[in-house]
């Protein structure tokens, strides 16, 4: 029989769980705290629940880790980027980042990923599996006790494509936004995706107001195409309606991500044609001077040419900024520190 991540439960669940094995109702209230307020990592320590509850417990459930198998600190913004293993031996990456509003955290999904786009270090270590709903939570947990912080935005853009993992993800919005647990507000959680149509329809039918943010990286369905294979299933006027879709039913305007890869999608001419598809719509566009990863040949773009980008933009009242490169002498984009462990363990 297979254990129950039991972090992944929410309190009504738990309630039925305890009830259906004969105990008592209230004790949902009491494990639910030390999981997520108290952030126990074993059943032992939750000091105020019956030993025959913590067997029964123990014999049917397990409670999800991330721990900490390495730690680097960078030296000019405080941005620190986290390795993280659990029990079965994977890894995935997380990234905690200080900003005058308070500390954001980029979170992992799966390890690994499936979607192959070019320019992503994560997909070239592949997919392994889907993490649980505890499992995404307890990356969280283990960076705001390490730091004894508390984070208040967080982005589902590490490792993996959010909505492949759609149940999951769903399930730790809702454990994420409970005021019993971490209380965070799901407009202080975005989630980042390449486009998959159908799970963004889902998302925008369940009206929770997460921001969604578009991995976009090219104003063509050519372009596109050649740096995520994503495309040619989903192509960019399916994946623009769906967006549309989405702002309409949340109300949340839509932030379409923009690798700048020079000589590759970073010309005038492909601002002008970005900007004619999405202007007049609830958009932001936040572009990102591309990460170079090893065996890919992308260079970000220059300053003078991200500039130039976005006075295009403003010129057809698309709003877009540049964001900020933080954590660059620790590789702080997400796949580049788990690929390198996978080496030194002879894994790829």
């Amino acid at each position: 029989m297979s254990l129950t991540d039991i972090k992944s439960l929410n309190i009504t669940e738990l309630e039925e769980l305890l009830t259906q094995r004969g105990h008592q109702r209230f004790r949902a209230n009491q494990i639910y705290s030390w999981l997520h307020q108290k952030h126990v990592e074993s059943f032992e320590e939750m000091t105020n629940i019956p030993k025959a509850l913590i067997s029964d417990l123990s014999s049917i459930c397990y409670i999800s880790v991330a721990n900490i198998e390495k730690k680097l600190v960078s030296r000019y913004d405080n941005t620190i980027k986290y390795l993280y293993s659990f029990p079965d031996g994977e890894y995935v990456e997380a990234v905690v980042m200080d900003y005058h509003h308070g500390y954001s955290m980029c979170i992992s999904t799966q390890v690994g990923c499936k979607m192959g786009c070019t320019f992503c270090a994560t997909g070239k270590g592949g997919f392994t599996r889907n993490l649980t709903a505890g499992e995404i939570l307890s990356q969280i947990y283990t960076a705001q006790k390490d730091l004894t912080i508390r984070i208040s935005n967080v982005v589902l853009m590490g490792m993996g494509e959010p909505l492949d993992n759609f149940d999951n993800v769903v399930r730790f919005i809702r454990l994420a936004s409970d005021e019993k647990g971490l209380n965070l507000s799901t407009r202080h959680i975005t989630l980042s995706t390449c486009g998959l149509v159908p799970k963004i329809y889902e998302l925008a039918d369940l009206k929770l107001p997460v921001t969604l943010a578009l991995s976009l990286h090219a104003p063509t369905n050519e372009i596109r195409s050649k740096t995520m294979p994503v495309n040619k299933k989903y192509p960019l006027e399916e994946v623009f309606k769906a967006c549309r879709y989405y702002a309409d039913n949340t109300g949340r305007r839509i932030t379409y991500e923009y690798a700048m890869i020079s000589g590759v999608n970073d010309s005038d001419e492909c601002a002008h044609l970005l900007a004619q598809q999405i202007k007049g719509t609830l958009c932001h566009v936040n572009l990102i001077p591309v990460n170079p990863v090893e065996g890919t040949g992308y260079n970000p773009s220059k300053d003078k040419r991200l500039t130039a980008f976005v006075n295009v933009l403003s010129k057809y009242n698309v709003n877009a900024t540049v964001r900020r490169t933080l954590g660059s002498d620790i590789n702080a984009s997400c796949g580049q520190l788990r690929g390198k462990n996978l080496k030194n363990k002879g894994g790829v």
